[in-house]
């Protein structure tokens, strides 16, 4: 073995160090996802039958503190809104319902509406007239989110 230069030893120990570095790194960086720029709001509904919801920026809602419109939510079933922490379903046209979306069986965040508001953790079920559970193992009523629907724009209250 020479006297000088890099052992083997040395130069795995550094490469493993650097492969250990790198995703600690990554994981600090900035994806560009932010939406503090984003002035029309920062998601949108997640649609029916996605397996998880990705909030995108939605442009649909102009008026300031609104995060959707009525034509965001379908009659007769709804939409998650992950960044504002709500699931808006209008059960009947032009009667809209806010419901928590932590789910009150294991605190999982629900993540579709279809006839019902659908938790993906332990397939818990809730109404969307009024949030009480309609099967799985919630046996709670999700909590409900107070509202402002002013023409088609709609707010947290």
């Amino acid at each position: 073995m020479a006297a000088s230069g890099l052992s083997r030893r040395r130069a795995l120990t550094g490469a493993a160090g650097v492969g250990l570095a790198l995703p600690v790194l990554a994981a600090c960086g900035n994806d560009g996802s932010t939406s503090a720029g984003d002035p029309a709001g920062s998601s949108t509904p997640s649609p029916p039958g996605s397996p998880s919801p990705t909030p995108t920026p939605s442009g649909s809602a102009s008026s300031a503190g609104a995060f959707a419109t009525a034509a965001d939510i379908p009659v007769g079933g709804g939409a998650v809104f992950l960044d504002e922490g709500v699931v808006v379903t209008q059960p009947t046209a032009g009667t809209f319902q806010g419901f928590s979306i932590q789910c009150t069986h294991a605190g999982c965040p629900v993540n579709e509406v279809t006839e019902t508001i659908n938790c993906p953790c332990h397939a818990s079920t809730f109404s969307i007239t009024d949030g009480s559970p309609q099967g799985g193992p919630a046996s709670e009523p999700l909590g409900t989110v107070e509202l402002n629907v002013e023409g088609d724009q709609i707010s947290l209250a």
